[in-house]
């Protein structure tokens, strides 16, 4: 049950665009702690790269694969070839989801994949949809100005 005597008058409630405390922290600005850890690097970040530059070359893996991974970022996703019939109208798309399900049936490509290729086929559905009546749109404006 809630009381109408206790809530706080509509006059004394934030405004819109009205911030709930405007002296708080500043957009952009860092806690303190992250600071300071950024004073205590800032004059080792050179010496712990060439340290860091040093162990890989001697063979340390995991100091090789830290630098890799920071100047050759692991490929999210890989690569996979498929048969798909072109798809340039609505009508066309059954027939590519179909020959997509095949795939995976058959085993030649897997269910994510599958599933990766559907959602880029709805996608171009939609595009040729709202091309579709975007033209229609045109159309029936051209005749309504008649």
């Amino acid at each position: 049950m809630t009381d109408k005597q206790s809530e706080p008058p509509k006059e004394t409630r934030f405004q819109p665009g009205q911030s709930g405390n405007p002296r708080g922290r500043r957009a952009g600005s860092r806690s303190k702690a992250l600071v300071a850890l950024d004073a205590l690097g800032e004059g080792e970040v050179q010496d712990i790269i060439k340290a860091m530059m040093d162990k890989a070359k001697e063979g340390d893996a995991q100091a090789a694969r830290i630098i890799l991974d920071r100047v050759w970022p692991p490929r999210k996703g890989t690569r996979f070839e498929f048969d798909l019939p072109e798809v340039s109208k609505a009508e066309d798309i059954p027939g590519a989801i179909g020959e997509v399900t095949a795939q995976v049936a058959e085993g030649i490509i897997s269910p994510d994949e599958g599933a990766v290729i559907v959602g880029l086929l709805d996608a171009r559905r939609k595009a040729i949809e709202t091309e579709q009546l975007a033209s229609r749109i045109a159309a029936l404006e051209v005749r309504a100005a008649l």
